[in-house]
């Protein structure tokens, strides 16, 4: 590719080991903290879809949905208290992970996971037995903790415990049960929203403290890595556990690496301060635009609000939350795809095929809309073109679950020096909820507002963060954790912020 963007990555050491059954239990159970993020995600957007719901606790938006039958179709759930309950979580889980990196660095990632699992499984509770807005609001924000803490801790986890040529499918699985979390979430949801009486929103909410529990028990049999261990001091213990995850005892130059790697951590003092410096530059813009563009993306329109999404085009009530379930299940499958090419074909090429056919999805998806309700939002859509947007709806999510909803997490937390990894994942994940939040808060009057535009709009931005990939995001798989910093030397534009006294790969530590 013109202009060297290319980075040759081929020249990363090759450690010695295997991929042991106890990294993949490890990174199995770890990844059950992308369940309680994909829960939520899920099932946010049935409940709020659910007459019984809106009914108890925003009955405006109920009356302006049901009875208002000239309400422009674009503008029916235009509510900002409605989308307060569903964004308020993730302003929580912003500043929940600025806390959570202490706490991860300190006393080591799994009981960061531990944390967020009890705190995500009292917001379940106290929202499954709301009586009034209020406690859902602060049900919600107990929930946004628990996201904040596992989402800053699981990625670095798995990145830390995996080899470095498989460290793409082992990340990926957090991705994939944030995922299979959406799919439970929209199952669960189609069959509450059939229960008599109009309870059926308490045991979606309620539910939720179920991966809460898988989590926080699970994490309770996790090893540290290697390379919190040597980070808070116990070295021994380290080398063990690298044998052990490894499957052999010649791990010699690896952690001869690690522990350069923590020598040099040691040295600081003020990770918050340190990220800032010059040679840190380029994994700190890595960490501030993926998730920023990983909002933009439009997905958590989708995801969020797919059988409102559905409803507004013209599904019924039952029709709307079982597509949101079809789009759940290409989100699974299509992971999966991920999974298995990340550390085959590279990350920057399912970053570049997923935004180009995301792209495209979502031209359609706005011109169907466009050609049925117009400017006026007044229409009725036929079964034809419902089909066809579901399709390209289907195809959409399929491109992101392969692309930027995985490699949305995993590129950002493997590109930081141990020494401010925590710091570094912290700001991934404050970023990523804090657009959340914005997106969240303002999709439904966007959609009012911008109608069918929305959709071009969210187009424009994938057009922009293909060009940042293709231009500045360099090839990372198969590279150690530690040897990062050879990556960005290498690069035509980053190399510029790191010097030749920054290579410290592979040193000794000093006596």
């Amino acid at each position: 590719m013109a202009g060297g963007v290319i980075v040759d990555t081929s020249g990363g050491k090759e450690y010695p080991g295997k991929v042991t059954a106890y990294v993949i239990f490890a990174s199995i159970v770890a990844a059950f903290g992308g369940l309680i993020f994909g829960y939520d995600i899920g099932i946010s957007g049935g409940v709020t879809s659910m007459d019984s719901f809106l009914l108890d606790f925003f009955p405006s938006v109920y009356q302006k949905a049901k009875l208002d039958t000239s309400t422009n179709q674009y503008c029916k759930f235009d509510s900002a208290l409605l989308t307060l309950f569903t964004s308020s979580l993730y302003l929580a889980a912003l500043v929940a992970s600025v806390c959570a990196s202490t706490v991860t660095r300190v006393a080591g990632r799994k009981w960061s996971m531990f944390g967020g699992g009890v705190v995500f499984l009292g917001g379940a509770l106290l929202n499954g037995a709301a009586t009034n807005v209020s406690m859902l609001i602060i049900g919600r924000i107990l929930l946004g903790v628990g996201v904040g803490f596992a989402n800053q801790s699981v990625p670095v986890y798995l990145s830390e415990m995996a080899p470095a040529r498989l460290r793409g499918m082992l990340n990926i699985l957090f991705q994939l049960m944030i995922t299979i979390g959406i799919v439970i979430a929209n199952l669960i949801n189609y069959g509450t929203a059939k229960i008599a009486g109009g309870w059926g929103w308490r045991v979606s909410l309620g539910l939720a403290g179920v991966p809460a529990i898988m989590i926080t028990v699970g994490s309770l049999f996790l090893p540290d890595t290697p390379n919190s261990l040597i980070e808070r001091g116990h070295p021994d213990e380290a080398k063990e556990m690298l044998k052990r995850i490894r499957g052999t005892e010649d791990v010699g130059a690896e952690y001869e690496d690690l522990v350069a790697a923590s020598e040099e951590a040691k040295q600081i003092k003020h990770p918050w301060r340190n990220i800032l410096e010059k040679r840190n530059r380029p994994p700190l813009t890595m960490s501030i635009c993926i998730p920023f563009f990983q909002q933009l993306t439009g997905i958590n329109v989708i995801m969020f609000y797919a059988p409102v999404l559905f409803k507004t085009i013209g599904f019924g009530d039952d029709a709307s939350l079982m597509s949101a379930v079809i789009t759940g299940l290409v989100n699974v499958v299509a992971t999966f795809v991920s999974i298995i090419m990340v550390d085959r074909a590279g990350r920057r090429f399912l970053f570049l095929q997923g935004g180009t056919q995301m792209l495209a999805c979502q031209i359609i998806v706005g011109a169907l809309i466009g050609s049925v309700f117009g400017t006026t939002g007044e229409g009725e859509m036929t079964k034809v073109k419902a089909v066809f947007i579901v399709i390209a709806i289907c195809f959409y999510v399929a491109a992101f679950a392969w692309s930027w909803g995985p490699l949305g997490w995993l590129v950002p937390s493997e590109v930081f020096p141990l020494e401010i990894r925590s710091a570094g994942q912290s700001m991934n994940v404050s970023v990523n909820m804090l657009f959340t939040f914005f997106i969240g808060q303002l999709f439904l009057k966007m959609l009012c507002t911008m109608k069918f535009g929305l959709f071009f709009f969210f187009g424009g931005w994938v057009i922009i963060m293909t060009i940042f990939v293709y231009m500045f995001v360099p090839e990372t798989k198969g590279v150690p954790i530690e040897e990062m910093v050879l990556v960005w030397k290498q690069h035509w534009f980053w190399s510029k912020y790191i010097s030749d006294e920054d290579t410290h790969v592979g040193k000794k530590p000093k006596a």
